[in-house]
């Protein structure tokens, strides 16, 4: 009996979409003194699914304080809410020297984070991106000839959904795998005599199974002997024993699963006793909690004290633990009336 246990995983991905515009501006002289607040706008462009332009104020964008300076702006020039982006903004010198003037907010988005833009004409820049007289004697002026680069790095997230691209992988099958090297007796190199009916198997599948038969085998036995006799089990029992070593599952047998309920008072004679027995001789934990789950729905008023006792004598802790804890909360009355029935839980309590 397997319990099937799932991992899921997802992973949220925040990054930007990049895109530049040169932007190129011939005539400033003619453009300068156009007016305070006119500005010459640039193509649009299309960064992150929105569409954006640059905006040159030959005159400084508002008169109150920048009267005296060109501005630049980058302007959200298509419909969107609450836009995040991070904007660069380079005025090329056009001489050898490229010693270009950089407003960055690439540079600046640890601190600040994205410049967020709620709606359509939404602008970032600077009023005073160059002061007028400056500009006009540098080299960054040419030939009457400006030249603007702006970048855009939008900022989008998504989950990183991998159903889109997923290769199923099946469940595991290495239970069917040595289950098949223990039918065709392929390399087996031990042979268990149990009952009179003989079951091959590999020294390393048991010994890597079991600290038990690894000690059996590699500290106790000769490295010839291939027979082992095994004289306190049944051969069903010895197989279901095999099956799980191999398969990591419980035997498919009726009898395994049957109600222990018509065998009473001989719980202890039941097929799914007697493999915790085997379990508890062989040092496999895991398999002891599969014949605990099986016992365990057979817990009742009438079996709870043949449980306990089976239980206690194979350090089968979860039935134990499950037994005592019935008993405390149905059988109160009955310990009046029968003490000699409950007296291996009254020893226990």
């Amino acid at each position: 009996m397997s319990i099937l246990s799932s991992r899921t995983s997802s992973r949220s991905v925040t990054e930007t979409v990049n895109g530049s515009h040169k932007f190129v501006i011939k005539g400033y002289s003619l453009a300068k003194g156009m007016g305070v607040g006119k500005h010459i706008a640039s193509e649009t462009f299309t960064v992150g699914g929105y569409q954006w332009a640059i905006y040159f104020y030959p005159d400084g964008k508002n008169p109150e304080d920048n009267s005296a300076y060109v501005s630049v702006f980058i302007a959200l020039a298509s419909e969107g809410t609450d836009v995040r982006a991070l904007f660069e903004l380079t005025l090329l010198d056009q001489s050898p020297n490229c010693k270009h003037k950089v407003h960055s907010h690439f540079d600046r988005s640890l601190e600040s984070g994205p410049y967020t833009l709620k709606y359509r004409g939404s602008m970032w820049g600077y009023k005073r991106f160059f002061k007028r007289a400056q500009l006009e004697a540098s080299s960054f002026l040419k030939d009457d000839c400006l030249k603007i680069n702006c970048t855009v790095g939008v900022v989008v997230s998504s989950i990183d959904c991998s159903k889109l691209t997923t290769i199923h992988v099946p469940e595991s099958d290495i239970g069917s795998h040595f289950g098949m090297l223990l039918e065709n007796e392929e390399g087996s190199d031990v042979t268990f005599s149990v009952g009179g009916e003989r079951f091959h198997a590999h020294k390393l599948v048991m010994a890597a199974r079991s600290t038990a038969f690894e000690t059996e085998f590699f500290n106790s036995m000769e490295e010839d002997d291939r027979d082992v006799v095994v004289t306190d089990m049944e051969p069903k029992v010895f197989k279901a024993l095999l099956h799980f070593i191999y398969r990591d599952t419980l035997i498919e047998d009726e009898e395994f699963f049957m109600s222990s309920s018509s065998f009473l008072p001989s719980i202890s004679e039941t097929f799914a006793a007697k493999l915790l027995a085997a379990a508890e001789k062989y040092d496999l934990p895991r398999l002891k909690l599969m014949c605990e789950s099986v016992l365990c729905k057979d817990i009742s008023i009438d079996s709870v004290a043949y449980i306990l006792a089976l239980a206690d004598r194979y350090h089968a802790t979860e039935l134990k633990a499950i037994c005592l804890q019935f008993s405390a909360e149905n059988l109160v009355g009955e310990f009046v009336y029968f003490p000699r029935k409950y007296s291996q839980l009254l020893l226990s309590l």
